[in-house]
């Protein structure tokens, strides 16, 4: 205890120490866990913004053949871009710039969050406590956690919260512009990563400044603005690149080419104006069918009431004891303040028809906050059953984190339907890394043309780089033979190839004339592979899919 409380009194120490620990935990878990492979239209749309970053430009070109790269959540007109706002994608493009590998970027920010997350604990709690905390978001968020093993993330909006909800108490304490700066900073990183929820933690800071009015002045509050506006303008300029327009953000542009995403639910479902391929108009129905056809506040407080369970992301089960424990310290303001913000997201966030973690992710360490002041308040009146719920935390990272470490696939198998709440990626469950290995194997450029079958479902395949012409590997949509010849004679120099995803494992062959015998498929064909946490398992069999693949849609 005594070295628990030396290190403690040592910030900068504890502050490297929990931000250097998730990375160096991921790192080991790479020989049975490689970096993840992108799945699905969120991490490959995110992926194309970090593209399009490292290459020092905000958007590209619309491409000629576009119709060939219609794909979830990119605009093809009137430029060639990914539709997501450009916090995450920046960090992305910085760990691609420096490292090679986008993954880079998501290390970092996992890095920063979790220290963060420690700095933002210092201002509300003790030294001791502050650091139980921030190794708690280490367990919590760490190399187990989805945030890490996706691309879409979540961290960085955490980090945003991080920065800004550590900021507001040392406001009055520290007379410095400084920590002004850095309230702004935080606040103008959410508006690049969740617009909407910006405006939610601005209403939720605004509240605390008129609660607290020792420390804003004019010249204070303008040195917050600075970093915010400038982050506007980045933002700005982002939507003209885009869209043409400054004020239009490439959602919104998305929303009304191709339907998605869909509106808040007391809006309507927006229409197409557009033609959607078979991927396209799967999302666009999904999406318009949890939406709904229309508002009350009866659909409000069931839907508000269903949600309440996808908070568990942010505690472990031990510690929902230590969030009823939070409820004493409501005496005091600062912590009703802290109930208030995180009903407000709760209830601001509901009018979206999908809720995902990473919506509320600026409350990440208000989430963290609540868990140790519960559990502080369960130490001091009942020792024993705060040591309980420690060991029972500490217990549940350590066993599912050994488990990875030593990599059996056959224990990973038989204990994966326990492990709740822990996404990280290993097999290979829809074959994307074999493909990538016989595409790899083969010299020269490729071009594939991707046919799904008609019961496929979300797993989406055609994805490329913001320089699609100069990619090794350009994948398309398979559109028929009449329209596929004119994409093989605009690329005559690369080797053409055919692929069915949705059979297991995913036929790859030469791509030919409708009347001739595909080839075999290069390579000899992967063992099946086992069950991953990052995507679920493909369709099975070959009885639906037509002898050529050369049907359109």
């Amino acid at each position: 205890m005594k070295a628990i409380q030396a290190l403690a009194r040592k910030p900068a120490a504890c502050f490297l120490l929990i931000a250097f620990l998730p990375v160096v935990l991921r790192l080991a878990l790479l020989p049975h866990h490689p970096e993840p492979i992108a799945s699905g239209a969120d991490d490959f749309g995110y992926l194309l913004l970090s593209d399009t970053l490292s290459h020092l430009r905000l958007a590209n070109p619309p491409h000629p053949m576009h119709r060939f790269f219609e794909a979830d959540f990119v605009l093809q007109q009137p430029s060639y871009s990914s539709i997501f706002p450009l916090g995450q994608g920046l960090v992305l493009a910085l760990g691609q710039i420096v490292t090679g590998h986008p993954w880079a970027g998501v290390l970092l920010s996992e890095a920063l969050l979790c220290g963060l997350c420690y700095w933002m604990l210092r201002a509300w709690i003790s030294p001791v406590p502050a650091l139980l905390g921030g190794l708690l978001a280490v367990c919590e968020f760490g190399p187990l956690n989805q945030w890490m093993n996706t691309y879409w993330g979540g961290a960085v909006p955490a980090v945003a919260g991080c920065l800004v909800l550590g900021a507001l108490p040392r406001i009055a304490r520290k007379k410095t512009l400084g920590i002004w700066a850095v309230l702004g900073l935080g606040l103008g990183l959410e508006w690049l990563t969740r617009p909407f929820e910006f405006t939610l933690l601005a209403v939720s800071v605004a509240v605390y400044l008129l609660l607290d009015r020792r420390g804003a002045s004019f010249r204070t509050l303008a040195i917050a603005i600075l970093p915010i506006l400038g982050c506007f303008g980045l933002s700005l300029f982002h939507n003209h690149a885009v869209t043409g327009s400054w004020p239009r953000l490439p959602y919104m542009e998305s929303r009304d080419q191709y339907g998605v995403p869909t509106t808040f639910t007391f809006q309507p479902i927006p229409v197409p104006n557009r033609p959607l391929n078979r991927e396209q108009r799967l999302d666009y129905e999904a999406q318009s069918a949890v939406h709904g056809s229309g508002e009350s506040p009866r659909f409000f407080l069931q839907r508000l009431w269903e949600r309440l369970p996808l908070y568990r992301f942010f505690a472990y089960p031990p510690l929902y004891l230590a969030w009823l424990a939070f409820l004493a310290q409501l005496r005091t303001a600062q912590f009703r303040w802290i109930l208030g913000t995180v009903l407000l997201f709760a209830i601001g966030t509901n009018f979206y028809p999908y809720f995902y973690p990473h919506y509320v992710a600026a409350l990440t360490c208000l989430f963290v906050l609540m868990s140790v002041a519960g559990l502080e308040t369960i130490w001091l009146r009942w020792r024993l059953a705060g040591v309980a719920i420690l060991l029972l935390c500490a217990a549940q990272f350590v066993f599912w984190y050994g488990v990875h470490l030593l990599g059996n696939q056959q224990w990973l198998a038989k204990l994966q339907p326990y492990e709740a709440g822990n996404f990280i990626n290993w097999g290979d469950a829809e074959g994307r890394r074999a493909v990538a290995g016989q595409l790899a194997a083969v010299p020269g450029d490729q071009l594939v043309f991707v046919h799904y079958s008609p019961r496929h479902m979300f797993h989406a395949w055609v994805h490329n780089g913001a320089e699609i012409d100069r990619a090794r590997t350009i994948w398309a949509n398979d559109l028929g033979y009449a329209e596929n010849q004119a994409l093989v004679e605009y690329y005559p120099s690369r080797s053409a190839w055919f692929l069915e995803p949705d059979v297991w494992p995913p036929r790859l062959t030469r791509y030919v004339r409708p009347s001739l015998t595909p080839a075999p498929s290069p390579g000899s064909a992967p063992a099946r592979p086992t069950h991953t946490r990052a995507s679920p398992k493909p369709e099975q069999g070959i009885a639906d899919l037509p002898e050529s693949g050369f049907i359109r849609h």
